[in-house]
């Protein structure tokens, strides 16, 4: 490069450098101009708003002085036509020289404002006079001569008008020093003559004025071209400012002005309240400008945080295997996630493509039944909580159950815009229920078959009672039959009934036998409705063929109106029957010079449930049975183990009874339990649940 072109280069990047400098001057010239502008706007604007808050201050101190001053008035017209009522009154019963004294001085008591009333003829000349007793007398009668000339005009002119006239004010002096300044007010008599009530203009504005203003002002009556008369109030203080209003009192035959001023400090750079309000704004306008680009960054800043937040959750949505789908209110797809669109083999965009009720992986036998339910949530159905179970249809065609979770989608404003749903593909869930539920089969057969061992122990001891009884009747068929030869008609009807009884317990231990079979064979027993007298009435041939070689006597009791009773009647017999024999047995002792059995029926609560006092609705839902005898009772140690099974305390007993009543009492719903019966003996409960 020539040592001509250095500097003309060195002159080109000068003149760059600089131009970039005038642009860079010129942009922070332009931003601090604007803030200058601003700060003169809201200086201005503050400046306005204190002189506007100024004159808004004065303008409504003003107007409540105004307001003040012509509610004064209307009180100052009520109260003088109020005394010239109670003047009025006074004469309704007539003028007496003799009482007028004493009515006048009761009027003076009440009207602190009067000075003096006079009762004076038709010419005006005094007949009685009577002076207030709050002050000291002020008028001379000697000098209340009828010449005088505004009385006398006042008095005319009530004449005249046929009502009440006041006098023009006056001034009163006083001995030696000092005087007040009156008006008269003159009320025309009936019988002729006139009232006259001498006001104190001071006192009427003490009593009639001053109660209705407030404080910090000046009350006063002046002349109509502005002559101060009297005056009462606060005095003005040093720095305020002084707020006068008045308004004439135009009374008949005399004209008044009252004058009120009032003071109050002189507003200063904040008159009140809402000035201050303002300016604070105004103050704040700056500081909310200042906090404003604050702001912005640190919204830039939550911003981020937010795209990282909804790029964290579509990462976690994506990893979960449970399906998303969310729907609008009208049952169009907007949301799914991977693992739903992995479940049905669709893809995001063919799922989200089809219109409202027209879903590809609804099977096509269920789609009438699936469009019905959308329908229903759609209308505002509340899904259940717990979910449910429903089919969806793979692309392939595969079926498939699902666990579906629903709950409404609700905005940041708190309104629903639709519904979201939750997927979970229950069929490995399914499979491996359904083998356990046949490894649990298999359990259970190995079980019952193992019970067939207990089982046969069980028959043996219920096979006992109806054996027992066969071999009864058949001994006492054979007795019958040795001696029929003697025996009458009669003994043949004996023999033909203890050979129905002994067919009746041969069924019976048929019966039982078939009842253990059916057990192993895992069927169902039938339960039927029967009448608890129908229980009792079928063992009692037993209790009672049993009752007499012991020698006990059976008392049995049926509360009215019991309901039927649901339960396999077979075993529900030989439970009453099993109890009835261990009640009879237990009070088999020498000692025992009386043995009763008591069989009672009755509704009751199940036994075991909590509460003294029985609910009416659940009593009706069970009826008790009860057994109770006299014997020496149960002791602590066996009662530890009285359903024990092979646990027994008599030499000839097995210690299964007990235990199988328990178990068929339980079967059917109820409970067995016992009690202590007082003095003594022992009574066993239990319940079944009415038909």
């Amino acid at each position: 490069m020539s040592s001509t072109t250095l500097p003309i280069a060195r002159t080109v990047r000068g003149a760059f450098s600089g131009l970039r400098s005038l642009r860079s001057l010129h942009s922070l010239w332009q931003r601090w101009f604007l803030w200058v502008i601003l700060a003169v706007l809201v200086v201005a604007l503050l400046a306005t708003v204190v002189w506007l808050a100024g004159r808004h201050e004065v303008e409504q101190v003003q107007t409540a002085l105004d307001r003040d001053t012509a509610d004064a008035v209307s009180d100052l017209r009520s109260g003088l036509q109020r005394n010239a009522q109670s003047l009025r009154a006074s004469q309704v019963n007539g003028m007496d020289r003799a009482h007028w004294p004493m009515e006048a001085a009761a009027l003076l008591r009440e009207h602190r404002e009067w000075l003096r009333l006079e009762w004076r003829d038709a010419a005006l000349r005094p007949l009685a006079a009577v002076d207030t007793p709050y002050r000291q007398r002020v008028f001379d009668d000697a000098k209340r001569s009828r010449e005088q000339a505004d009385v006398a005009l006042a008095c005319a002119a009530a004449r005249k008008a046929g009502a009440p006239a006041y006098s023009p004010s006056h001034y009163v002096p006083f001995v030696p020093s000092g005087g007040l300044e009156v008006m008269e007010l003159c009320l025309p008599v009936d019988g002729g003559g006139y009232l006259v009530a001498v006001y104190s203009l001071r006192d009427t504005l003490i009593e009639l004025v001053a109660p209705t203003l407030t404080r910090g002002q000046e009350v006063a009556f002046t002349e109509p071209d502005g002559t101060r008369l009297v005056a009462v109030g606060a005095a003005r203080r040093v720095g305020t400012r002084v707020f006068t209003a008045q308004q004439l009192v135009d009374l008949p035959g005399n004209a008044l002005m009252l004058r009120v001023d009032g003071w109050r400090a002189a507003p200063d750079l904040f008159p009140n309240l809402l000035t201050g309000l303002v300016t604070a704004i105004s103050i704040a306008l700056v500081s909310v400008l200042v906090l404003l680009a604050r702001d912005t960054r640190r919204r830039l800043r939550a911003e981020h945080d937010l795209a990282d937040a909804l790029a964290f959750r579509k990462a976690m949505e994506d990893s979960v295997i449970t399906g998303l789908r969310a729907r609008d209110l009208q049952g169009r797809i907007t949301y799914v996630n991977p693992a739903f669109c992995e479940m049905v083999g669709f893809s995001a965009e063919e799922l989200m493509d089809h219109a409202s009720g027209d879903v590809p992986y609804w099977p096509t036998e269920l789609a009438q039944e699936y469009r019905q339910r959308q329908a229903h949530r759609m209308a505002g159905g509340v899904p259940p909580r717990e979910g449910f179970e429903s089919v969806f249809m793979h692309k392939d065609g595969r079926r498939f159950p699902v666990l579906i979770f629903e709950a409404p989608l609700i905005n940041a404003q708190g309104a629903q815009t639709g519904w979201m749903s939750a997927f979970i593909d229950v069929s490995e869930q399914r499979r491996i229920e359904e083998l356990s539920r046949a490894s649990q089969e298999r359990l259970q057969a190995s079980a019952r078959l193992a019970t067939v061992g207990e089982m046969a122990s069980l028959l043996s001891h219920e096979l006992t009672q109806p054996l027992a009884a066969i071999a009864s009747y058949a001994s006492g068929s054979l007795n019958l039959l040795r001696s029929a030869g003697a025996s009458s008609g009669g003994d043949h009807g004996e023999v033909a009934m203890a050979v129905r009884r002994i067919a009746e317990q041969a069924d019976r231990a048929g019966q039982v036998i078939r009842s253990v079979h059916d057990f192993v064979r895992r069927r169902d027993r039938i339960r039927e409705a029967v009448a608890p007298q129908a229980l009792i009435d079928a063992v009692m041939p037993l209790v009672r063929l049993q009752a007499r070689k012991l020698g006990v006597r059976v008392d049995v009791h049926y509360e009215e109106r019991l309901p039927r009773v649901l339960c396999d009647r077979t075993l529900v017999e030989q439970v009453l029957l099993n109890l009835a024999r261990n009640a009879m047995q237990a009070m088999d002792l020498p000692e025992l010079s009386e043995r009763v059995l008591h069989l009672r029926v009755a509704r009751a609560r199940a036994v075991g449930e909590s509460g003294d006092t029985p609910d009416k609705a659940d009593a009706r839902r069970w009826v008790e049975f009860s057994v109770a005898d006299r014997g020496a009772g149960i002791s602590e140690e066996v009662a530890a183990r009285l359903f024990t099974p092979f646990f027994t305390t008599r030499p000839d007993g097995m210690g299964l009874g007990l235990s199988l009543c328990r178990t068929v009492v339980e079967q059917h719903g109820g409970a067995l339990a016992f009690e202590p019966q007082r003095p003594r003996g022992t009574v066993f409960r239990f319940t079944l649940p009415a038909a």
